[in-house]
């Protein structure tokens, strides 16, 4: 049974990395994986479900290499701009991940997902992460009055704001972002708060 989910998932994972999401319909995953139609939703309720999960375990590999990656000698703000920029790259140069900028499309398989799992299934905060923000907090790198939570909210308005660059200005957006995340920092580093 498991072996039928996962050839599901690794036709869907190449047809969506070939012709992205919008263009890839559950006829064609099952043609690929030898099943019929009918079959497919004996392990997935929507093409949406199944997308998620494998944007879900893609972004979760490139949270990894975006933390192995991190020279953690740097100060906080130069590690958080690594990791921006670790993690812009790596959703620019896969075609899954890719669909995040696709706002209209994955707004949409997003919403649908939530609905199918729970309001708490999609969250794109790294745990990882979150453990060196309470690491600074300890060694006094970052502020200790505000929660640890919030501090990865904040980062994740950061990197949300991606999805909205059109609406700032592309020709902006970049250096937007910069001063963003240097003023969020600036803010998180001044322990004297």
């Amino acid at each position: 049974m498991e072996d039928k989910k996962s050839i599901i998932y690794n036709c869907a994972k190449e047809l969506f990395s070939q012709k992205g999401f919008k263009d890839t319909n559950i006829s064609e995953i099952t043609q690929k994986a030898g099943i019929a139609v009918g079959t497919f939703y004996n392990y997935y309720p929507s093409k949406e479900k199944l997308f998620m999960d494998i944007f879900i375990d893609e972004n979760a590999k490139l949270k990894r290499h975006c933390i192995r990656s991190l020279d953690l000698s740097k100060s906080p703000l130069e590690i958080v701009k690594q990791m921006l920029a670790l993690n812009a790259e790596g959703l620019n140069t896969n075609p899954i991940l890719n669909e995040w900028n696709n706002k209209a499309v994955f707004s949409r398989i997003e919403q649908l997902y939530r609905e199918e799992n729970g309001i708490q299934a999609v969250d794109f905060i790294f745990d990882s992460f979150h453990d060196l923000v309470k690491e600074w907090q300890a060694q006094g790198k970052i502020r200790k009055d505000i929660d640890s939570k919030m501090i990865m909210m904040m980062f994740a308005a950061i990197i949300n704001i991606d999805t909205h660059k059109e609406e700032i200005g592309l020709e902006y957006f970049p250096e937007l972002l910069n001063h963003l995340t240097e003023l969020i920092m600036k803010g998180l580093t001044d322990c004297s708060a």
